[in-house]
């Protein structure tokens, strides 16, 4: 069914049958998600309109955030994440939204981002893993 043929910008309707929900419902992420608290612009790719949000978490593929309004899924961004003075750009898009978040898989990263991202994981993966109550040594 199309919703309407003089409009491009309004999408096939598509029934989704039992055995495609139940895909997605045991359907993993890639990569670990570790808890991440951040600031993050995205800047939709046909608009050109800009939200400002905070990240909940972040992995080497994506990150998830909390949200006031959402984006379509499928929307490309570009986005900049900002961490304790450092800052993360890509190229990404919307994969999914929820009640109130929504997830963003990198599409295009740079290489001087890719280290930031990875310092990110880095730190996180270290607070993650710490066990509770022990404290890092100096050197």
């Amino acid at each position: 069914m199309v919703v309407c043929e003089s409009w491009s910008h309004h999408k096939r309707i598509v029934p989704v049958g039992p055995e495609i929900r139940k895909k997605h419902l045991i359907e993993r992420p890639r990569a670990r998600r570790y808890p991440f608290a951040a600031s993050i612009e995205l800047v939709e790719m046909e608009s050109e309109n800009e939200i400002r949000e905070q990240t909940t978490n972040l992995s080497a593929f994506g990150c998830q955030l909390n949200v006031q309004r959402h984006l379509l899924t499928g929307t490309k961004v570009r986005l900049r994440i900002i961490h304790r003075g450092a800052i993360f750009a890509a190229l990404g898009q919307i994969v999914n939204a929820r009640r109130n978040s929504m997830g963003v898989v990198f599409t295009k990263i740079e290489q001087k981002d890719q280290l930031v991202l990875e310092k990110w994981l880095a730190d996180a993966r270290e607070t993650t893993e710490r066990p509770s109550g022990t404290r890092q040594l100096s050197r």
